[in-house]
Order: structure tokens, then sequence, then C-alpha cells
């Protein structure tokens, strides 16, 4: 995480200091030294089961952020259900996927999960997902101000890999936490709208990244958006090109030859974008991995592509 991020209060035991380490290590071996971004405590956003289970289970909310016939068919034990991404967002002039951001409408949600401000929040979805709204959910977390965020690798699968036992059918409601509706704080450092983005078009230190799949940045539109093409000057990187066909983050050679490809290094500001910015999440938690400053494109495609004062490229 950036280290500027908004309301750094959430203050640990040693205990937990001390098991954030091990995360921290691992994150190390993937991503490389440059992880030590993430957060000045240590704490790292990425975790294998092991390091999940070693965590204090107590100061720990495990949200399941897949479908719910999934969630019903099976979850993580003690995993709560998130509901859809699109709970989360709202309509403007008839463009889906903006983020919500009616503090009162968010803290009652969250509060209803056991999220607070003091806990950390482990995330996990379907490996084999194209969307993976787990990425989605990470990023609105932070931009929500929660900065003890977690992807749990591999989710259910691993999970079960390791012999480990499964909870079907729906969960028993946690008891609701004591969050307000000025816990949440927004962190602008880590958002994009159309505005910004139009503002720095061409810059030099702008790095536009687009996640969707190839047709839709050649300028197919599978998903109703109102013109095809890209935004001038994105380049194309499919979200899933930086994971392995398990769901996992590819090694740090790979990933830095990737964007060595493209010439986007740390000094310029990326901002990735899909659709409606969820396939944009997943891409958002790699370039966070890295030490990258980045923000999402909530509105993505269905915003640009919909105001006709914005240039396209097809």
């Amino acid at each position: 995480m950036k280290h500027d991020i908004t309301s750094l209060k959430d203050f640990l035991s040693r205990k937990i200091k001390a098991l954030a380490v091990f995360p921290a290590l691992a994150i190390w071996l993937i991503c490389g030294a440059s992880a030590t971004a993430w957060a000045a405590d240590g704490f790292a956003p990425l975790l294998t089961i092991k390091e999940f289970r070693a965590l204090p289970q107590n100061e720990v909310v495990l949200l399941d952020t897949r479908s719910t016939w999934r969630y019903l068919l099976g979850h993580i034990p003690g995993a709560q259900p998130t509901g859809d991404w699109q709970d989360y967002s709202v309509r403007r002039d008839g463009v889906p996927g903006f983020i919500d951001q009616d503090t009162a409408t968010i803290a009652r949600k969250l509060k209803a999960m056991g999220v607070d401000r003091e806990k950390t929040l482990v995330l996990y979805g379907d490996p084999e997902d194209k969307w993976r709204t787990d990425g989605r959910f990470f990023w609105m977390l932070e931009f929500y101000g929660f900065t003890r965020t977690a992807l749990l690798e591999g989710g259910v699968d691993s999970w079960e890999n390791q012999g480990l036992p499964l909870e079907r059918g729906p969960a028993p409601s946690p008891a609701a936490s004591n969050l307000k509706a000025q816990d949440i704080q927004f962190n602008w450092d880590v958002y994009a709208d159309q505005k910004w983005i139009a503002d720095r078009l061409h810059s030099p230190n702008l790095a536009l990244i687009d996640n969707r799949e190839q047709n839709e940045y050649n300028g197919a539109t599978p998903y109703g958006s109102s013109r095809g093409g890209h935004i001038p000057g994105a380049v194309h990187i499919d979200w899933r090109e930086f994971y392995d066909a398990r769901g996992r983050l590819k090694p740090l050679d790979t990933l830095e030859s990737l964007l060595a490809k493209w010439k986007i290094t740390k000094d310029k500001e990326v901002v990735v974008y899909c659709t409606g910015g969820v396939r944009s999440g997943m891409a958002y938690f790699v370039f966070r991995c890295l030490g990258y400053n980045v923000r999402n494109y909530d509105g993505s495609w269905w915003d640009w592509s919909r105001n006709p004062q914005l240039p396209v490229e097809s």
C-alpha cells in the first residue's frame, strides 16, 4: 500500500506484527524487494493458506467474493459472503459500475459482515473466473480507507487441496461491528475518473492500461458499450497475463518483462481500466504488489465510450 494512504489508524499488537512478517516474506519472494512498498509495518496483501491460518482469527474478517451459489456449495469456514460487486456500485446518467460513495450505505453493509478498521480483511474469489471480482473488492476496500486488506492465494481450491474442510450452506451472521459512516474515508490516490484521465491524456508521466480482452481493445462491444475501441494511448494487457492458469501471480521476472515491453516504469502514474472497473481490479492488485502508483478507473469503458466529446482509438 502507499505510505500516505488515508487514515493509517490501525495499530497492531506485537504478536500480530510478528505474524505479519511471514506474509511479507512470501510477497518478497513472489514480487521482489519492491514489495516493501505495500505498507510501512510490513503487512503483505497476498496470503498463503498457511499464513492466513497463522493469524489470530479473532482479528480477521474472511470475505468470500464469489457468487451466492458457489458460496452455498462450499466455502472456507467462517467466511462471510460479500454479495455481488454491483451491490457496492451505482449508476450515473445510465452508466453502471461507479463505486458507491454513500458512506452511510457502505458502512451499514460492511458492518453487517463484521468489518471494522481494527481487523485484517482477507478476500478470496474463484481463480478460474475471468472476472475475478475479489480484485474489485480489494481496490474498493482500499478506496474506502481500509489499510489491512489482503487476497488469499488460491482461495477455496488451495484450501481443499490441503485437505482442509469446507462449510456448506449459509453461514451464521457475525456480530455486527462498530463501523460508522465516518470510518469510511476515501483514498483518492487510488481512484481515477473520466476527467482525471482526460486532463492528463498523452502525458509522458501517464501509463494507461486496458485490461480487457484483445477483441474489446480492438473495437468489439460485447457488454453494451456505446462505442468500440480504447482510450487513446492505452496499451493492451489482458489482466490474465499477470497470472498463471491456477490464478496465481507469475514470477517476478515474467511480470517485469511484460511491463518493460510497454515501457511501464515506476516513475509513471499507472491507470488501469476495463469495462466497469472489475477485471482491472486484479491488475490494480498486481501493480500495488510491485510497488507502482496505480489508480483504478471504476467507470472504465462504459463511462468513457458514452461521452461523445472524448476521443477513441480502435
